[in-house]
């Protein structure tokens, strides 16, 4: 961890009041009319400003003062590629590379152009809740290969895989590197043995990687590609810098693919959706963040692990809530089973006694249920105040 100084130099104590712009993680349409006292920790942002170098280039790039169409910057993939290269050793070519608006708008791209309608996607739930609606909106198939959750941690179920994989319909899986929500940074023996697998049954991997740079001490995120060849040239790897640096809403994303007839079907496709325009603040603001975040991200990760250990200390001292050790990125899963309410009674727990707006765990599969999915990439003190009202509201639950 860094020191304190370090960490303060960035005022991720600062309370900010996100109210004074539309965001979702404490609009209404999520936290309700009435949520105005809520711990806001549904929405998968951070309450951190962005690092400053990415506001600097902001607003170097408002008093341009002009913004027409544009290029994408030269400096932008080299600097993409130079990031990968540094932080994960992970070797690319910029021609590898594609802009994309979003990761979802990539893995509909991906479902679209690789599979059928009818065909087979495989998802691992507990997993992140749009990998249902994009398959489901694209008229394929859900095929679920659920995690194993065993002695408070998850593994892959690959004897499952292997059966579900080898079923013709059955042609993509999306895999979640790091897994969100549960916050599990894959290692590499568990990527090889995935990636075997689909291999073996003509299966393409879809890497939604977005959480790569949030990972813990001790703990090391790979890029599924990375690992060989054989794997890239059977992969989409997604990639974006929006939770790594806090820039979702200004920000792209990028899908690397080193086989040349997939990555050229794909540029078709973006040229026919019109997907391959520019926006000149996210541009800008993509490459400030790779050329000069580094030290920023470090004392965020630093920050967050402070959380966790808070949030650990204190769920160890509150019956019937237990953390799963995270890996990575801000949210945390958090088991509820041991209150013995069912899911849509602890969902009104936690908001109506609680006083918390958390993502239900049911929204990630049936895995999920009695868990919550919450994100503590915020300050310090509302995370007090936060487990103080739980602690509050479970010891009320007790005759």
């Amino acid at each position: 961890m860094m020191g304190t100084n370090a960490i303060d130099k960035y005022s991720f104590d600062e309370e900010i009041d996100r109210r004074e712009v539309p965001a979702l993680k404490v609009h209404p349409i999520v936290i309700g009319e009435d949520g105005e006292h809520l711990f806001a920790a549904g929405v998968a942002d951070m309450d951190f400003k962005a690092p400053p170098p990415v506001i600097e280039a902001m607003q170097h790039r408002l008093e341009h003062g002009l913004f027409g169409y544009e290029m994408i910057p030269d400096g932008l993939l080299p600097a993409l590629v130079k990031w990968l290269d540094e932080h994960h050793n992970w070797s690319i070519d910029k021609s590898e590379v594609l802009v994309a608006p979003n990761i979802l708008t990539a893995l509909a791209i991906a479902a679209s152009l690789f599979t059928d309608e009818g065909d087979g996607i495989i998802v691992q739930p507990p997993v992140f809740f749009d990998f249902f609606d994009v398959i489901r909106e694209n008229h394929r198939a859900v095929i679920e290969n659920p995690l194993i959750f065993e002695d408070g941690h998850y593994r892959m179920d690959f004897d499952d895989l292997e059966r579900k994989a080898s079923s013709p319909n059955v042609k993509m899986i999306y895999l979640c590197n790091p897994h969100n929500p549960i916050g599990k940074v894959w290692e590499v023996a568990t990527l090889q043995q995935l990636g075997d697998i689909c291999e073996r049954h003509g299966v393409l991997v879809v890497a939604d990687e977005m959480h790569g740079d949030l990972v813990f001490s001790g703990h090391r995120y790979t890029p599924f590609a990375s690992l060989s060849k054989k794997y890239s040239d059977n992969c989409l790897s997604l990639i974006s810098p929006a939770k790594t640096f806090n820039i979702a809403s200004c920000c792209s994303a990028f899908t690397v693919i080193t086989d040349e007839v997939k990555r050229k079907a794909v540029q078709v496709e973006n040229s026919r959706l019109s997907v391959n325009k520019n926006n000149p603040y996210a541009n800008v603001a993509m490459e400030a963040a790779f050329t000069k975040g580094a030290p920023w991200l470090k004392a965020a990760i630093s920050y967050l692990e402070d959380n966790v250990a808070l949030v650990r200390e204190r769920l160890g001292r509150i019956p019937g809530a237990e953390l799963v050790e995270p890996e990575g990125t801000f949210l945390i899963w958090v088991d509820f089973n041991g209150l013995g309410l069912e899911s849509d009674e602890l969902y009104a727990f936690l908001r109506n006694e609680a006083h918390w707006s958390v993502t239900r765990g049911k929204s990630f599969g049936k895995e999920g249920m009695g868990f919550a999915r919450v994100n503590i990439g915020c300050t310090r003190e509302k995370i007090r105040t936060a487990l103080d009202n739980l602690e509050s509201a479970i010891d009320g639950l007790t005759p």
